[in-house]
């Protein structure tokens, strides 16, 4: 159950809600996990990583709230939270509609802010992308060792396909399925798109697997997280698309 006064102690298990956070209300967040990486310098008490909290440790900080995610973290340690009277509130973020739909109940709703302006700028910069040109169709690993690619029913894959990229495994049974790389090679697909996170793809760890396919290196940030860096993800992301190589 949500507290009735704004609460002034946040506990974040989101690295895209800690930056959104973090940058709406400096101060009120006393928590975030290892993983929360931006904004830089945030300076709260680490509370473990975003699979393997520390549930003491954050019962110890006294949170008025805990910011959680269905997909990011697991059930068992949010029930942990719950048993002792803390009030957490969970998303769930599968369509950009849906992420900004969620910002906005965690930051006015759970959090009692004013709604930011940076929240109104990302917003925009959706609604005017530029006129797609011909939509081309990728595949996009998500980890190596083993292959894991998006699947049905994600937010990176409802991102993509609003800047002209198909993702092909987009009707997968699976959400993240395990796909062999020879698979992968005779699906026809006109891309391969590689993030940088969950697994670190770069310039020379992905694109050779994929020879002869163009490959688009692009920023996990922008790609999977739903927080400020949603207001340059547009560009980034299509600039990324253009420079496939």
């Amino acid at each position: 159950m949500m507290s009735r006064t704004p609460p002034r102690r946040v506990v974040s298990l989101v690295p895209s809600l800690t930056e959104a956070v973090a940058r709406t209300a400096p101060g009120l967040l006393v928590g975030a996990t290892d993983w929360c990486s931006e904004p830089a310098g945030l300076d709260v008490v680490r509370v473990g990583g975003t699979k393997n909290p520390d549930t003491e440790r954050i019962a110890a900080l006294a949170p008025d709230l805990v910011i959680a995610n269905e997909e990011e973290n697991r059930e068992p340690d949010l029930a942990a939270l719950r048993a002792a009277g803390i009030a957490v509130l969970v998303t769930e973020v599968r369509t950009l509609p849906q992420a900004f739909r969620e910002l906005e109940r965690v930051l006015v709703h759970g959090c009692g802010l004013a709604r930011p302006g940076w929240l109104d700028a990302a917003e925009a910069a959706w609604r005017e992308l530029p006129a797609r040109t011909a939509e081309r169709t990728a595949v996009v690993p998500v980890w190596r060792r083993p292959w894991m690619v998006l699947g049905r029913d994600t937010f990176a894959g409802d991102v993509l396909a609003r800047l002209g990229v198909r993702n092909l495994y987009a009707d997968h049974a699976e959400r993240y399925p395990r796909v062999p790389l020879d698979d992968l090679h005779a699906c026809a697909a006109d891309l391969v798109v590689l993030p940088d996170e969950p697994y670190r793809f770069s310039a020379e760890d992905g694109p050779e697997a994929f020879p002869g396919l163009p490959a688009a290196l692009v920023s996990g940030r922008y790609l999977t997280w739903y927080g400020p860096s949603l207001g340059g993800a547009p560009d980034v992301l299509a600039q990324s698309l253009v420079g496939a190589h």
